[in-house]
This record gives structure tokens, sequence and C-alpha cells, in this order.
């Protein structure tokens, strides 16, 4: 026994014209009429009022012109357009009289940015405006491989928009594969770069109007600083950094002659003298613990000490420490 054949679910927006209701509308307007019972595969016909009765034959449907059709489709449309830019336009009449007042707030030119995300993407956005200096300063020693990428990427955004950059890393970012293989790559008469023994967090300071700080102690978050006051005393935090440091093209200076030990071996025997303990001069210097308690060993085996007690002693005396400048808070201590 025969079944008529089941019409698959007929489904979408209000307003929308499916495939099958398309097909039947075009051959309609070529044929001039189509039969009643062929709107079952695509009843957004008459809903969309592209097609109406025949006058003479209750059977068969005429389709509307698709110029009427188009216009009666977008009326809904474009009473919501309408209706949008009036609601805009009363808003920008209602609050731009009111930017004056709040751009004399000191606050909103400070913002929080949490997450890498928002942290990169308004570092991202400084660089592709800044046109005439890029300040930065990175503690540690090393860098992520992603990082450096996103550096290098900023770096070529500013230097393609006439910007100079200039880097203090640490001393023992002078021995790092990582930051090598990124200078490299940066063309050397738009960078100028220096490390210090010891430096401030991370600061980034773009055409002197805009500085980054890490706002949280695992740089989850960040502060973007417009303030006038605030950015001209970074710059100026970072000028005197930078005067202290040494230009990358320079050795550092060494201890007394005769004693062969690194520059960062040097920064650790002067904190080993002031009575921190291993893990405070890795954090300082931005190395790892291990690679500091590695330096400490090549120290002892070089002045051939036999504690630390007696490291601390051969530090001062070999010259390497100078004690001048440094007032010693007891013997080295233990690790």
């Amino acid at each position: 026994m025969g079944t008529e054949p089941v019409q698959p679910p007929h489904r979408h927006g209000p307003g929308e014209l499916c495939a099958p209701a398309l097909e039947l509308y075009e051959r309609a307007l070529r044929q001039g009429r189509i039969a009643r019972q062929e709107l079952g595969a695509a009843p957004c016909l008459t809903a969309g009022a592209l097609v109406q009765a025949d006058p003479w034959d209750e059977h068969w449907l005429r389709p509307v012109p698709p110029s009427a059709a188009l216009s009666r489709l977008l009326q809904p449309l474009t009473r919501e357009i309408d209706e949008r830019i009036e609601q805009t336009l009363r808003l920008t009449r209602s609050l731009a009289p009111l930017a004056a007042i709040a751009n004399g707030d000191p606050h909103l030119a400070i913002t929080m940015l949490e997450g890498p995300d928002a942290i990169r993407t308004a570092i991202q956005e400084a660089t592709a405006q800044a046109a005439d200096e890029v300040l930065t300063a990175q503690p540690g020693s090393t860098r992520p491989q992603a990082t450096l990428r996103t550096a290098l990427d900023n770096a070529t955004t500013a230097i393609a928009r006439g910007a100079g950059l200039r880097h203090i890393y640490q001393h023992p970012a002078r021995y790092s594969t990582q930051v090598r293989d990124y200078l490299r790559q940066v063309p050397a008469e738009s960078l100028q770069v220096r490390t210090t023994e010891l430096t401030v967090e991370r600061l980034l300071i773009f055409d002197r109007t805009v500085a980054f700080i890490p706002a949280t102690a695992d740089r989850s978050a960040a502060l973007r600083i417009s303030h006038p006051a605030l950015v001209r005393y970074l710059v100026q935090v970072y000028e005197v950094l930078w005067a202290q440091a040494t230009p990358l093209t320079e050795q550092v200076p060494g201890p007394a002659p005769g004693v062969q030990v690194t520059a960062v071996q040097q920064s650790i025997a002067r904190l080993l003298s002031e009575g921190h303990v291993d893990d405070v001069v890795a954090r300082k210097l931005g190395i790892s613990v291990r690679t500091c308690r590695s330096h400490i060993a090549r120290l002892t085996q070089a002045l051939g000490a036999t504690s630390r007690t007696h490291l601390g002693v051969l530090l001062v005396r070999s010259g390497i420490v100078d004690t001048s400048a440094t007032m010693r808070k007891g013997p080295v201590p233990e690790s």
C-alpha cells in the first residue's frame, strides 16, 4: 500500500529564504505561476509574501515581482537599523559632553590589564603607535622562545615606524643563546642594548607617553599608565638604570687583575658577601638557584675555599668584592 512522501522539517530563521524556496520562486517567475500544492517544500514563500493567490484559480499561485518582495522583506530590518542609529545618537549626545571632564581624572590614566592576552594586545597596540622611542627593562637572564618571537614582531613594527629601541637586560643575558638570537635579527642601527647587575621589575615605555609595569608578582596582570607625571617619573628611573648599565659591546668591569671570574660570578660574590642566601642571590640576578650554586662552586674551586665561611674571607682578600662599597653583614651563609 503506497504512502505519501514525508517532507523534511522546514527550519530556518524568520525573514530567511531556504534553497527550495528560492528554487521554487525562480520557477514561478519563469513560468508565471506554480501549483499551490508545491508549497509543501517551501512554506516560507507565502510567509515572506513572495507569492500570492491567483485571483482566477485558487489552485495556483503567482509570483510577486522581486523588487516588491525585496522592499517588503527589508522593511523590518530598515526599521531596526533606524532605531539603532537613533539610540546611538541619543547616547552620543548624552555622554560626549562629559568626555572633557573624564579626561581630567588621573585614575582613568591607569588601566588594569588582567591575563596574558590582554597584556599582549595592549603592548602590541602601543607598539603599533610608537614613532619615536621604545624603552624596555627586562629582568632575568633567559626568556621563552615564544616571548622572544613576540618581542621580535613588536620590534619590527616599531622600527618600521621609525622608532628606536633601547633594552636593559641583566648581565647573565649576555650568555643567553635566545637573547643573542633575538639581537641578531634586529637591525643594529635601530637598537641599543646595555646590561646591569640588578634591575627593577619589567618596564616598557613607548614614546614617553605610555608605560607598562607588572601589577602582580607572577606578572599575570599589568598596569597601563598614561598619566604624564607618572610616565615622566618612570622615564627618569629608566635613564638612571641606563646610565649605570654597561653597553653590550663593552666588557663588564671585572675584579682585581689575576682573578679569573665572570661578571655574573662577581655579582654573586658581592651578594654573598652581603649575607644573602643562594635563592635570594638567584632571584636578584634573574637566574635559577641551580645555576647560582654552579657559579658558587666554581668560585669555591677557583679560590680554593674549604667552606662557605672560608669562601667569604677569600672573596674579600681576592679583590672580587669591593669592601669599600659593600657593608659586610656576616659570613657567607651556608646553603
